[in-house]
């Protein structure tokens, strides 16, 4: 039943989508900020209405350790096409993501996507994520910050367990020097991915992490920033999947 309600849901939105995402495009024509805002507006509604459809109990902790006022490189644990839809209902500023390349094919949802301010990578081509980061560049100087999830793709081994972090996902923050916020999401993975095809209620935390500013640690630690920041989200995860048990 929760599967169906947010097919149903999904199915509504992309049908009212097209007259919002006309007026979005207008909008955007005079200000891309102020599109940014609208989109964001409306994809953090959607984002709570598909998790209270799915029966999600989330627990939210430490957007209050976010810096005001300044955009900052969110960096997360990927387990569940539901990481994103968590991340917007939960993100306490303006937010794109860095996402696969693929996601530029889906249609509706990129248009959504690239009003949030998101980009597209394509890690098979390293002039292209040359040009992604240099575009990333330019979204944080704009005010806005931006999801990476440093594994590549979905992790589904372990309840704690990820991937390699890749050091490039890192260069937003050292060329820009705004903060690293590490994100760790528990359980998200089991409100869809362990029962594919079906939504089912669960008990899920995201936790926003203190802020890392690499300017401020060692040349070694500033040299392997993945594995530095990964332990770090390792240790949330750690803590939070006890308090969910």
């Amino acid at each position: 039943m929760r599967t169906l309600l947010i097919i149903v849901f999904f199915l509504l939105f992309f049908a009212i989508s097209i007259p919002i995402l006309m007026i979005a495009y207008i909008i955007g024509l005079f200000s891309i900020s102020t599109r940014f805002k609208l989109a964001q507006f409306i994809i953090k509604k959607v984002a709570k209405i598909i998790l209270w459809l799915g029966g999600t109990n989330l627990k939210v902790i430490g957007t209050e350790r976010v810096p005001k006022g300044k955009p900052v490189v969110y960096i997360l644990n990927h387990r569940s096409y539901f990481d994103a839809v968590i991340c917007y209902a939960t993100v306490p500023n303006m937010a794109g993501f860095i996402s696969m390349k693929t996601m530029q094919r889906v249609p509706f949802i990129n248009i959504w996507m690239k009003y949030l301010g998101c980009l597209f990578l394509d890690r098979t081509n390293v002039r292209q994520g040359l040009v992604t980061i240099k575009a990333g560049v330019q979204l944080i100087k704009r005010g806005l910050s931006i999801f990476i999830a440093p594994e590549g793709k979905r992790n589904l081994t372990g309840e704690i367990d990820m991937l390699p972090f890749k050091e490039g996902s890192f260069k937003l923050a050292k060329k820009t020097g705004c903060a690293i916020i590490p994100v760790a999401i528990n359980n998200a993975d089991k409100i869809f991915e362990t029962q594919f095809p079906w939504v089912r209620k669960r008990k899920v935390s995201i936790e926003y992490g203190y802020p890392i500013y690499t300017k401020d640690l060692d040349l070694k630690t500033r040299k392997n920033t993945g594995e530095y920041v990964q332990n770090i989200i390792k240790g949330m995860l750690e803590r939070n999947q006890i308090a969910l048990m």
